[in-house]
């Protein structure tokens, strides 16, 4: 029985182009979604670019324009590059929209009259030349905790040690650099510790991954504060009802924003059924960087039970990419933008090196060039199409046409192994799979080298065998192509076109016998070392 999935990738921040820090959570998202798809689950994928907060602000009155249209500008090229990587979104929005006004609002006043916000004046760091209060992330000084420099003001990066930006040691603005002043303001807060007992029991019966769960025990032993939702003017996003002059805190409208993109999808597609009831029907999934963890496992599920929706089926959590063994920073010459991949190479390369480096864990995973290069050309040029390559030069003989006779107990035992690859697809565990998809490309690989066509060609009466043998080759390169298909889509659908058919979750296991296929043209180029060679200057010149 299928099911009826919502699913999630975070949302991209709306001041700059994206890098490969995106891509690796779009690409894992991407994987899941066409493989629940080939299973026959609803899917509903969507996205968007993160609207609000000070960044935007600030970035648009850096470049002389409204912060409305620096987010125009970043949704238009954020979903053209996502687009160009095959990351197929069935809706791809804005959060500064009416919908998520709506959202936000419905479900501020719902927390409002379960007595879940309150009202406390805080102490605040205010920029004087800037003429604005300072929320956390605008401060930086030294943690508290560790000792740490450079540490932003709600938590430290080094240690993990959450704390009040008016703890941070030597604290400066990060716009003006000037040390700030304290200044008291009213804001608005969302109270956690109300909702600890419902979140520790979603936490439990949820799968989390164990990463996640140790992390947020932490948390909890430490105790849950009040969580504050509000920032003062000037700001960039929704105003809150009933409080002049205050404006939601970008982490309260941003996941609203999940429910808001679903509602206008089904404006265009659905308009009968309302955005919370299917929400309230369907699995919700969210794919995140474990530097939002917090977010998604403690606030928004606080703020969807609190106001009467679903709270999330489970939030799968990734590690970070680095890039030849470092951190990505621009300014320290170690950074790739996924647009100067794009004008090089294909995306399914990527798509390809970066699925056989996730698993199920929260890891960092490294972007080593010579790696990529390694990977691509050995796993699917000198394995995967190298089954085809070798085969389609004896099929000519034979006008292309597959043989009637196959070694289908070979052929069996490769789609015995569906359901193994197609379970570590959904449970994330990409490398896994792709391991399994290449030992069985192995296979093949020396099925043709046991059998020897080239030498059999030599001597007569073999002409039966030899059909026999290549088409086995390509039978199972169809299999395997099918087993790749969530992985390298574009690259599959080529090998579809190339072999006649259109495989299918349903249909693999029928064999191809009598079956004409196309002449052979290469299906995946080789990675040349010149290739590497420019990205590694790219990335060295950020």
């Amino acid at each position: 029985m299928s099911k009826q999935l919502i699913v999630t990738s975070a949302l991209p921040y709306a001041n700059g182009p994206l890098h490969f820090g995106h891509l690796l959570e779009h690409v894992q998202t991407d994987i899941w979604v066409r493989t629940n798809r080939l299973l026959r689950n609803e899917c509903i994928y969507i996205c968007a670019s993160d609207a609000h907060g000070t960044p935007i602000m600030m970035k648009a009155e850096s470049e002389k324009m409204d912060p409305e249209e620096l987010v125009k500008k970043f949704t238009i090229e954020h979903e053209r590059t996502l687009k160009e990587f095959h990351v197929n979104h069935d809706n791809y929005y804005t959060t500064h929209s009416d919908e998520n006004k709506k959202y936000s609002e419905i479900i501020f006043l719902r927390s409002q009259e379960n007595n879940l916000i309150k009202i406390k004046t805080i102490e605040q760091f205010y920029d004087e030349s800037k003429g604005m209060f300072l929320s956390d992330r605008y401060v930086q000084g030294t943690c508290p905790s560790c000792g740490a420099k450079h540490q932003y003001g709600d938590n430290c990066e080094e240690c993990g040690t959450k704390y009040e930006a008016t703890d941070l040691v030597n604290p400066k603005s990060i716009f003006s650099g000037e040390t700030p002043s304290i200044k008291k303001s009213e804001h608005l807060f969302f109270d956690l510790s109300k909702q600890e007992k419902k979140l520790l029991e979603w936490i439990n019966k949820t799968s989390l991954q164990a990463g996640v769960k140790n992390k947020l025990k932490e948390w909890f032993n430490e105790g849950l504060k009040p969580w504050d939702i509000s920032r003062d003017e000037p700001y960039f996003g929704f105003s809150i009802p009933g409080f002049p002059n205050k404006y939601f805190y970008v982490w309260l409208d941003a996941p609203i924003g999940y429910i808001a993109i679903l509602d206008n999808f089904l404006s265009k597609n659905s308009p009968s059924i309302s955005a919370q009831e299917l929400w309230n029907q369907s699995e919700i999934y969210h794919f995140i960087g474990k530097d939002i963890m917090n977010f998604h496992t403690l606030f928004w599920p606080a703020l969807l039970d609190g106001s009467s929706f679903k709270k999330p089926s489970n939030v799968f959590v990734h590690g970070f990419m680095t890039l030849n063994g470092k951190k990505m920073s621009k300014s320290k010459g170690n950074f790739l933008l996924i647009d100067d991949y794009l004008n090089l190479l294909e995306p399914d390369y990527m798509r390809y090196f970066i699925a056989s480096k996730l698993s199920d864990g929260i890891d960092d995973l490294d972007l080593d060039l010579l790696d990529f290069q390694k990977k691509v050309n050995t796993d699917l040029v000198g394995k995967f199409v190298n089954i085809a390559s070798r085969s389609q030069g004896f099929l000519k003989d034979f006008d292309n046409v597959l043989s009637a006779e196959l070694d289908e107990d070979l052929i069996d035992e490769f789609l015995n192994k569906k359901d193994e690859i197609f379970n570590h697809y959904i449970d994330r565990n990409y490398s896994k799979a792709l391991k399994e998809i290449m030992t069985l490309a192995d296979k093949a690989n020396q099925y043709i080298d046991f059998n020897k066509p080239w030498i059999l060609k030599k001597e007569s009466g073999n002409k039966e065998k030899i059909h026999k043998i290549t088409s086995t080759a390509i039978n199972l390169f169809k299999i395997l192509n099918l087993y790749l298909e969530p992985v390298v889509p574009v690259t599959s659908e080529k090998i579809k076109k190339y072999l006649k058919c259109d495989e299918t979750i349903d249909n693999v296991s029928s064999y191809m016998k009598n079956h004409e296929i196309d002449s052979f043209s290469p299906l995946i180029l080789r990675i040349e070392d010149v290739e590497i060679e420019k990205l590694m200057e790219i990335s060295k010149n950020g």
